[in-house]
């Protein structure tokens, strides 16, 4: 039987996210046997940008890739626009393919792979990558105030347990995630058919053992990095979930241990934003602000002592599992972060990987900076604890399982 499998993501490919947690994915499970077709919505400008090295990816790795260009606005009917044209390329290539699975990562996939189901008969992957809906409220996207929102976020709570009733498995990022949802009333009595995969990373490309001295010493040149200077770093976003201004208030304490310290955003977000924030603190000179391409990454990173990153803790964010802390641990740096957010603690709490803050206060922060010494920390065994806990070849074995679950019927 031919394992024809239909991935859709709203998130684009030539978005960072598609490379770090979409591609790799395909990739290794194409190696498996599966062939995908992958149907994506792309920002045009970075889709005019990347689109020739994502194509050559697919190609590479006979992935039959068909992008949709993404709309953000107006608000909500861009969406209903984007799902319609979704659904109207899924079921075009239903009828040419007859695929075997829908593999739907997230809740506005998850509509058509439900679609697909009830119209096809076809198998139901559901990859939440998270509490969506809640997500929205708790980041304040969403105002429950505000009727027509209301009615959105009922409608996909409602769309959510029908993710759930019907789909053949479903993937959660964290283990307090899946607690939380198998609590629920609907899924009493129902069987466990959720399996638990974090956001992996690329252990080939972020490993400190592959660094290039010349290289590394270009970027310390380039950012006017000397070799007394003291790094900490901030790997990602900035944007409603991470806390910059606590972040920026914790570094102020690092500095009166560490008078040579300077904070490192690796980052291609909100860098006024930075300045301000760090200027009304008067700790603009000691920031450093670098935006950085996906292989440019690990080299750049690899210039700190200790990596952080605060996220603002809410009911939504204990199914969610940051990309940034599988790529830190992976380059064998310790992080510093905050509890409340999926498994993230407790993966630093038993591997021994780092330090965590219950409460974000000036207190906590002397206390921890004090005590905290990031020489203690072993590359290789941090690494190690990446490679076990978020090791790619670990979570494309983890999908393989499932697909093999879903299918053992077919097959």
């Amino acid at each position: 039987m031919t394992k024809n499998i239909l991935y859709i993501s709203y998130d684009g490919m030539t978005d960072p996210l598609g490379q770090s947690q979409v591609l790799p994915y395909i990739c290794g499970l194409s190696a498996q046997g599966y062939s995908f077709t992958l149907i994506s919505c792309e920002k045009p400008d970075r889709y005019e940008s990347n689109k020739e090295d994502i194509e050559k990816i697919c190609t590479d790795n006979g992935i039959d890739w068909r992008p949709l260009m993404y709309h953000k606005s107006p608000p909500i009917l861009s969406t209903v626009w984007d799902v319609n044209q979704i659904q109207k390329l899924a079921y075009r290539l239903e009828e040419e393919k007859s695929f075997c699975l829908v593999h739907c990562r997230g809740y506005i996939s998850a509509l058509i792979g439900l679609g697909m189901k009830r119209r096809y008969g076809t198998k139901f992957l559901f990859d939440m990558r998270g509490l969506w809906a809640d997500e929205k409220v708790d980041a304040g996207a969403w105002r429950l105030e505000n009727p027509i929102y209301k009615l959105v976020y009922r409608f996909f709570k409602k769309k959510e347990k029908e993710f759930f009733l019907n789909a053949d498995h479903t993937i959660s990022l964290t283990q307090r995630g899946k607690k939380e949802i198998l609590s629920w009333d609907y899924m009493h009595g129902k069987p466990d058919n959720i399996e638990v995969i974090p956001c992996c990373a690329d252990m080939d490309l972020f490993d400190f053992n592959k660094l290039d001295s010349n290289s590394v010493q270009g970027w310390k040149n380039k950012l006017q990095i000397s070799d007394t200077d003291f790094i900490v770093s901030y790997l990602g976003s900035i944007g409603t979930w991470y806390m910059l201004e606590e972040m920026l208030d914790f570094f102020k304490v690092v500095k009166t241990k560490w008078t040579n310290a300077k904070f490192l955003f690796i980052t291609h977000d909100e860098h006024e934003k930075i300045r301000e924030a760090a200027r009304s603190r008067n700790i603009l000179s000691d920031i450093i602000l670098q935006p950085a391409q996906r292989k440019e990454v690990p080299e750049i990173l690899s210039l700190s002592a200790f990596s952080i990153f605060f996220i603002r803790p809410s009911y939504s964010k204990i199914a969610s599992s940051p990309t940034k802390q599988a790529e830190i641990m992976a380059m064998g740096i310790p992080l510093i972060c905050n509890e409340g957010v999926g498994d993230t603690d407790t993966i630093v709490k038993s591997n021994l990987v780092g330090v965590t803050i219950s409460d974000l206060n000036q207190s906590n922060y002397m206390k921890l900076i004090e005590d905290f010494d990031y020489t203690l920390y072993n590359k290789e065994k941090v690494r190690m604890s990446a490679l076990n806990s978020f090791g790619l070849e670990n979570g494309v074995g983890k999908y393989n399982s499932v697909y093999l679950k879903i299918l053992s019927a077919e097959i």
